[in-house]
């Protein structure tokens, strides 16, 4: 069977891995660029899966870059960053070659402190660091680092508590949650009046499907993306949120 170029960077990406209220959203409406679009107060979010764990959001308030790696290619078609997030160092998250390739003047860096000190000092000028519970904001959007870690016992090494971050981005009315690689938290339990969730599931170093469907069940956003899932069964999810919870819309993006 032929790969496609995003298979092929998936199964990478795995492999990089193993080193290391709101607003009412209708259904999920696209845009032409290939990205889907919602409704914000003012605007819209439009939201672009790249692959694995990657993405770009067009906001209101600039384009946000989040764990970008795999190189500048990716990105060819898409506007520059205005701001990037990094949720941690492993390999299909951080990536500094990709970084380097893809910043542009005024871009802006935000990381947890474990990223913030492997950053060059060209690139640390326009970074600051945010550890877990830390409050920032980008122009009009407020930014807050919630923990992601691991729980299970045999997974505790890939993701210690107290050190790599997810995101909570307030943007123009719509709260968006990007959960980098975590397992089924009480911090992510206990979210409130989050409009779009992007929620991983894959062993063995974040969270079973069931888990991920538990997970988000308890905080029941609007719409939530399973990303950074590899090989893990996206029908079983949805199955069991739907089982759970019929307030939460399962879109699938193009990852790999």
């Amino acid at each position: 069977m032929d790969l496609t170029r995003r298979q092929t960077l998936g199964l990478g990406l795995t492999t990089l891995a193993a080193l290391g209220i709101t607003t009412i959203i209708p259904r999920t409406a696209f845009a032409q660029s290939g990205g889907q679009t919602y409704p914000t107060d003012n605007g819209e979010i439009v939201v672009h899966p790249i692959s694995h764990a990657s993405l770009v959001l067009e906001t209101p308030s600039g384009v946000i870059y989040v764990d970008p790696v795999e190189g500048a290619e990716l990105y060819a078609d898409l506007p520059p960053p205005d701001l990037i997030l990094i949720t941690h160092e492993h390999g299909d998250h951080f990536d500094l070659p990709t970084l380097e390739a893809i910043i542009v003047e005024g871009t802006e860096i935000i990381a947890n402190p474990a990223v913030f000190a492997m950053l060059p000092e060209a690139l640390a000028a326009n970074a600051r660091e945010m550890a877990n519970g830390d409050t920032d904001s980008f122009g009009d959007i407020a930014i807050e680092a919630i923990p992601a870690y691991n729980t299970t016992e045999d997974r505790l090494q890939y993701h210690p508590q107290g050190r790599d971050n997810g995101y909570v981005l307030d943007i123009d009315g719509s709260r968006v949650y990007i959960a980098g690689d975590t397992e089924d938290i009480p911090e992510m339990r206990a979210l409130e009046n989050i409009a779009i969730a992007f929620v991983p599931m894959n062993l063995p170093f974040t969270m079973t499907v069931e888990q991920a469907a538990s997970g988000v069940a308890a905080f029941a956003p609007t719409v939530v993306y399973p990303y950074h899932y590899g090989e893990s069964d996206i029908d079983l999810f949805e199955e069991l949120l739907t089982a759970e919870t019929d307030a939460t819309e399962v879109v699938r993006g193009e990852w790999y």
